[in-house]
């Protein structure tokens, strides 16, 4: 296993829109298995594949207790409902953090790092964790979710200030 490096805003890897797994191998469990390892270092709770580089559809993600991760093989979100405001960040968006309306809950299908199919649904932080990793695979950010001033806001300040590099590991990013 290996840390990858985050990629960070501006990298258009980011912004792509990830390639469908067709097979589960060797090198997409070694991915996998790098992804979970990075996503502890960068003491996130969820991480998709693009924001380490690569362009696949594939997220890891803390389970509920948080005593392990769960890696989703080409995910979709095939029902959610209601509607919740909560303030998010993001790994790749260093100490950057807005209040995000996404849905309340939501079920989502996906192939498991053993190839099973899979099947789950999840409500309150693991929904928006679900559904901010999942953004990642279609190459949007949380920012992009923003109303127009907000987010004008946040990239004029990302452009005057940068980022800052260790402020992921101070505050709840995903």
């Amino acid at each position: 296993m290996a840390v990858l490096r985050v990629r960070k805003y501006g990298d258009p890897v980011l912004r792509r829109r990830a390639l469908p797994v067709g097979e589960i191998t060797g090198e997409v469990r070694a991915i996998i298995a790098d992804l979970v390892e990075t996503m502890y270092d960068e003491v996130g709770i969820g991480l998709a594949a693009p924001q380490a580089g690569v362009s696949l559809r594939l997220i890891v993600v803390s389970d509920e207790e948080g005593r392990g991760a769960e890696a989703l093989v080409n995910p979709v979100i095939v029902e959610q409902g209601g509607q919740a405001t909560a303030e998010e960040g993001c790994l790749s968006i260093p100490g950057i953090f807005a209040p995000v309306t996404r849905a309340a809950w939501v079920r989502v299908e996906a192939t498991s790092a053993e190839g099973r199919p899979l099947s789950l649904r999840a409500t309150g932080l693991r929904a928006r964790v679900l559904q901010h990793e999942l953004d990642h695979l279609d190459g949007v950010l949380f920012i992009d979710r923003l109303d127009p001033v907000t987010r004008d806001r946040i990239k004029r300040r990302i452009k005057k200030e940068g980022l800052r590099e260790d402020a992921a590991h101070h505050a709840f990013a995903l």
